[in-house]
């Protein structure tokens, strides 16, 4: 009991940092700017398939609600041209100040200094890469996933081959979601901050984050797709504020795994460091 109680107070200490309390804003805030070059992404690739004013097109008017097909589809309709990659590299680079933060918080909880700024930046254009990943799939696997396969289903000419399927992705995108987010969450924590650490000291902040974005995801999805009125103005504010919360949520579950992973990573820094003066 006195173990849990150290334990517990210790993640307090770390968790109440200043940089912990403004992580989760900042996260948040990149992470809602991170939609806008995600989206122009899959405008220039939907273009260079020449899936322009196509299925695409129809198939996400009737899967994403109608305010936000308004701010996408021109997206989706653009050409693609030199000026929409110009706009897309700059949209990564600032958002990339998000996983920058992460970095850099990181560093600062392992008490080890930054390194060059150029690896920095490298290293959170790519962090933001994976934080994308993350982002847009569990939009559109645990938020809208039953949508978009309903969608799909209705498209197929055998309904019992059809419904079976249904019912089969409903049931077996949650361990296959647990399974792609816990992944990437571990490598992301774990190449965070510019230090060699075990992959092992950070696996219960892993699976904390993943069940955490799980649970808050899971409440989202139901009120998206059973409570949520799009054909309403004020409806569709609700729904911008229940998604801020959502992802604020996101980004707070996220820094207190990082604050569990630190304070699993200094208890086996203390364990190993106690062995050694005992072997001597």
């Amino acid at each position: 009991m006195e173990i849990i109680k150290r334990y517990m107070h210790k993640l307090i200490n770390i968790a109440s940092k200043e940089e912990m309390k403004v992580l989760p804003g900042h996260l948040s805030f990149f992470m809602v700017l991170s939609l806008v070059p995600a989206i122009t992404l899959i405008g220039i690739l939907c273009n260079k398939l020449g899936l322009v004013n196509t299925d695409v097109v129809d198939f996400f008017k009737d899967v994403i609600p109608t305010g936000a097909m308004e701010v996408i589809k021109p997206f989706i309709n653009s050409s693609g041209g030199g000026g929409a990659f110009i706009y897309l590299v700059i949209g990564f680079i600032l958002v990339s100040n998000g996983s920058n933060a992460i970095i850099q918080t990181s560093n600062t909880l392992y008490k080890i200094n930054n390194s060059s700024f150029l690896k920095d930046r490298i290293k959170s254009i790519f962090l933001t890469i994976l934080l994308m990943f993350l982002f847009v799939f569990i939009l559109i696997v645990i938020g809208f996933g039953n949508r978009i396969m309903g969608y799909i289903m209705n498209l197929e000419t055998l309904d019992n081959m059809s419904k079976n399927g249904y019912h089969l992705f409903v049931y077996l995108k949650w361990p296959f979601a647990f399974f792609i987010i816990y992944i990437i969450l571990k490598f992301m924590y774990t190449i965070a901050p510019d230090k060699e650490i075990k992959s092992s000291s950070v696996t219960k902040g892993s699976i904390f984050t993943t069940l955490g974005w799980l649970f808050i995801t899971g409440i989202y999805s139901y009120y998206a797709n059973n409570i949520a009125r799009y054909d309403l103005f004020y409806g569709n504010l609700s729904n911008i504020a229940i998604l801020m919360m959502w992802i604020y949520f996101i980004a707070y579950i996220f820094t207190i795994g990082m604050a569990i992973n630190v304070n699993n990573y200094n208890y086996m820094e203390e364990s190993s460091n106690n062995k050694k003066e005992e072997n001597e």
